[in-house]
């Protein structure tokens, strides 16, 4: 290594050094979504980075998503899947491809941090997991009529015990948003739900949404219109004038109930941008767009440069 080399590497930890303080011991929940572990290259590159937050003491608990997959599959055999408002209708043959899917992902995910030396637990709905659902009676949605969701579940309770007790052994916990009701019966939940929940009821720190977008964008058909700040009053602004759309508005959601819930920051960042975690949480700049419950709440630097 020469001279400049070094310097490059000890300039990077003297800037690191403040945010490892600042975030040793804290809660990250990072919510994947199924589209980035189509990618064994994107599925590692996330792991790795989640692998630097568990060496410096940050506890990550790790959500994810298999929308895609699960699409995919239960094309292929001949089911046409379908979407209200970005929430899957989920039929006994949708709810049998959801298994078979998220035990894929898990499977695979286990491997990478096995690959990694990053210690790792699924707890999904059959070990039992942390999340207690109950069947989502039909509802009335606006323009759809009354709607039965299916096997879709409304969370009950969650066991953080269980979940802060694996962090304790030194595990990484990775959950799915598979869940089952109190007789067993497995139940589909939207991941990003399952994410602000845990977040909220974790006190986490950050709650981090990595998907296959930037982040928020003001313009869907200008991926140059990012966002890089806004409070919730901005985000129920960007919902009712339509910048919000399909996938997008169960996120909003999440976004709402983790910061109501008391989580401070809710990062939508790019899983596709590299090394986009380290860079949102060990910079100011980040790389995607931040939400607060309020703009007072940020500081002078993260207005100044955007995200933090």
């Amino acid at each position: 290594m020469n001279n400049r080399d070094r310097d490059i590497v000890v300039a990077a930890l003297k800037h690191a050094a403040p945010y490892i303080r600042m975030f040793k011991r804290k809660t990250f929940v990072v919510k994947a979504g199924g589209e980035l572990f189509l990618s064994p290259a994107n599925t590692r590159a996330l792991l790795e980075q989640i692998a630097i937050l568990h060496q410096v003491g940050v506890c990550v608990i790790l959500v994810h998503g298999a929308g895609p997959q699960t699409t995919r599959l239960a094309t292929e055999r001949g089911q046409v899947p379908r979407t209200v408002e970005g929430r899957r209708i989920t039929d006994e043959q949708t709810l049998e491809v959801m298994a078979e899917v998220n035990a894929d992902i898990c499977t695979q995910v286990l491997k990478t941090c096995s690959s990694i030396e990053l210690p790792a637990i699924a707890m999904g709905a059959s070990n039992p997991g942390p999340v207690e659902a109950c069947k989502r009676p039909p509802v009335e949605i606006g323009g759809e009529g009354l709607i039965d969701f299916g096997f879709v579940g409304d969370i009950e309770t969650l066991d953080t015990d269980m979940i802060r007790a694996e962090i304790d052994r030194g595990n990484v916990p990775i959950i799915s948003a598979l869940s089952a009701d109190v007789g067993g019966t497995l139940l589909n939940i939207n991941a990003d739900t399952v994410a602000a929940a845990l977040a909220s009821a974790l006190a986490a720190e950050k709650l981090i949404l990595a998907t296959g977008a930037p982040g928020i964008l003001e313009d869907l058909a200008d991926p140059g219109s990012l966002i890089s700040y806004l409070d919730l009053a901005g985000l129920n602004k960007l919902q009712e004038n339509g910048s919000l759309a399909d996938g997008m508005l169960p996120k909003a959601k999440a976004i709402e109930t983790a910061i109501n819930g008391g989580v401070p920051r809710v990062h939508i960042i790019s899983y596709s941008q590299p090394d986009s975690l380290l860079l949102e949480v060990f910079t100011n700049e980040g790389t995607g767009t931040l939400v607060v419950k309020s703009i007072e709440a940020l500081t002078d630097a993260e207005q100044a440069t955007g995200t933090a």
